[in-house]
């Protein structure tokens, strides 16, 4: 376990046990969808990444697209 990780448990470990039960909650999850985007990624072929990019250069020549600078920009403001 790193230095870092020792920390912020021995911060957490503090808290009130339902802060830790919450905590330990979002952070199991977090794991969790981790680890299934990993095996998604991991089963995608190389078929299904070139039609991704395809269908992607289409949206973006249609103008179905935003830059990502414009989307967080929109997203951050809308929050």
């Amino acid at each position: 376990m790193t230095q870092l990780l020792q920390r912020a448990i021995s911060e957490l470990s503090k808290l009130p046990d339902d802060t830790q039960d919450a905590l330990a909650t979002r952070i199991l999850a977090d794991l969790e969808d981790d680890q299934a985007w990993d095996e998604q990624f991991a089963a995608t072929t190389e078929e299904q990444w070139a039609r991704l990019s395809e269908m992607a250069q289409r949206e973006i020549a249609a103008g179905d697209s935003l830059p990502l600078e414009e989307f967080l920009r929109i997203r951050k403001s809308g929050e």
